[in-house]
């Protein structure tokens, strides 16, 4: 019996680490992108000392606003992993995961054109413990990304009088 328990947890575990590298894998470009981006500003951090990889998405926004320009916004977790930072693993997203350390939860908010993100505005990366996030922090998130948003100007070209 304990050893069918076992048996059964070990694939559980299995099947979880396998999907959240399904879950990194689902995702599209565009915001592989947007986590990739908040990983390597981890792996640059001083007080970080392991690596991370993708879990799961909390909320995602796409504003396409023509001419291949696109705004995304990117609220997801990254778990820490038993690697450390810089590990030498060919496949760093086959690092398995550690259960001692509180997620990482991250935001990101940038702009892409013609499938590159872009420098103006500078994109916005904001990762955090878990338990450490304010209200305050979630805020202050989502009001820089709302200042993101780009206006076409198409108004103004319907507005103009030919006669």
């Amino acid at each position: 019996m304990a050893a069918g328990l076992l048996l059964l947890f070990c694939a559980g575990a299995v099947l979880c680490a396998v999907g959240a590298q399904d879950s990194y894998n689902g995702l599209t470009d565009y915001y592989k992108k947007g986590v990739d981006l908040a990983l390597e500003q981890l792996n640059t951090h001083a007080g970080v000392h392991h690596h991370f990889r993708f879990l799961r998405s909390l909320d995602k926004s796409d504003i396409e606003s023509g001419f291949g320009v696109r705004y995304l916004y990117h609220h997801f977790y990254l778990k820490p992993t038993k690697c450390a930072k810089g590990t030498t693993e060919s496949n760093p997203q086959r690092c398995p995961f550690r259960n001692d350390r509180p997620l990482m939860d991250c935001a990101v908010c940038y702009k892409t054109a013609a499938d590159q993100i872009e420098s103006i505005p500078k994109p916005y990366v904001h990762c955090i413990q878990k338990p450490r996030l304010t209200e305050e922090m979630r805020t202050t998130r989502t009001e820089h990304c709302k200042k993101m948003t780009y206006n076409s100007g198409a108004p103004t070209l319907l507005a103009v009088s030919t006669g």
